[in-house]
């Protein structure tokens, strides 16, 4: 088993992204190939959850697009993930907040985590 992590971590390579978990308001700047074109796709949504360790975790984000939710699994260690940007923290007491599909209108605000300064 052992020796399976370790040829994981010398193939894979882990980029640096920020600190993020479920209830955090994210846009992930996506990269796609349109024939032998490429762009990049941003994908802006709250994190659902966060499952996994190492090169295998992925996070689900949950965007509404129109009147329908659209949910979406990104692999950590995706080559095709530019950038994660963090834009909102989420003040949620749990680590999978699947109970968010079923909210709509006001009741699916989160709230904002306080961040506690001392001066």
């Amino acid at each position: 088993m052992d020796f399976i992590r370790e040829l994981q971590k010398e193939l894979v390579e882990l980029k640096e992204f920020p600190a993020f978990g479920a209830g955090d308001t994210v846009t992930v700047s996506y990269k796609i190939k349109e024939g032998n074109k490429e762009r990049v796709q941003l994908f802006q949504g709250v994190v659902l959850q966060r499952r996994g360790q190492g090169t295998t975790e992925t996070f689900t984000v949950r965007k509404m697009s129109g009147n329908v939710g659209v949910e979406r699994i990104f692999p950590i260690s995706s080559p095709f993930i530019d950038t994660i940007t963090v834009n909102k923290r989420g003040a949620v007491r749990r680590a999978r907040i699947f109970y968010f599909r079923g909210l709509t209108g006001k009741a699916a605000r989160i709230k904002e985590k306080r961040s506690y300064s001392h001066s």
